[in-house]
């Protein structure tokens, strides 16, 4: 089977997959029951689980990505994972995942976000980037035009919600306003 066309049919894209990837049988299972779903075209995975304080699961690495490539090599879905760093973007492109996604943490980071852009220079990845965990529309921005800066071809805003207090309705609150506001400035 061949790799998949990136290129966007729709305005929505449907993600689903497992928060973490913990085992192969549970990644190959969801993904085969994923596939079933017609409307859903990305397979998603947390390989590497960025983690507030030490000694939590932290993913299960390098291996997860073997996984991903065998859910993208025979299924229709494409793949996709978070990265922080370059080495993350290194590793996803050896083994072909077809978009990598910025989270809402590494997004507040100019200088991890301008290291991520230069590794991915060339590659015609499709970067998926979430907003940051708080509500700065210039973090987002910034993110967004650095990848663009560095070449990247299609790059995908996620609007993930923004850290609200405990014990609110939403575990992030959507805020529409400011993806909206993005929208506008951003239409691209």
């Amino acid at each position: 089977m061949t790799r998949k066309n990136m290129k966007r049919t729709s305005s929505k894209i449907i993600i689903a997959g497992p928060c973490s990837a913990e085992s192969k049988e549970q990644m190959i299972t969801t993904g085969k029951n994923i596939e079933k779903i017609k409307e859903v075209s990305f397979f998603r995975a947390g390989i590497w689980k960025p983690r507030t304080r030490p000694n939590l699961f932290e993913g299960v690495g390098e291996k997860g990505l073997k996984w991903l490539q065998e859910i993208g090599n025979t299924t229709r879905l494409k793949t996709t994972t978070e990265v922080a760093k370059t080495n993350h973007v290194e590793k996803c492109l050896e083994y072909n995942i077809d978009a990598l996604w910025i989270g809402a943490r590494t997004t507040v980071s100019p200088f991890s976000v301008q290291e991520i852009a230069e590794s991915l220079k060339g590659t015609g990845k499709t970067v998926l980037v979430k907003n940051p965990v708080n509500e700065d529309l210039s973090l987002w921005m910034g993110a967004l035009e650095r990848l663009d800066k560095a070449g990247a071809k299609n790059i995908i805003a996620i609007h993930r919600g923004f850290t609200a207090p405990p014990g609110g309705v939403y575990r992030n609150n959507p805020l529409w306003h400011i993806p909206l506001e993005l929208k506008e400035r951003c239409p691209n």
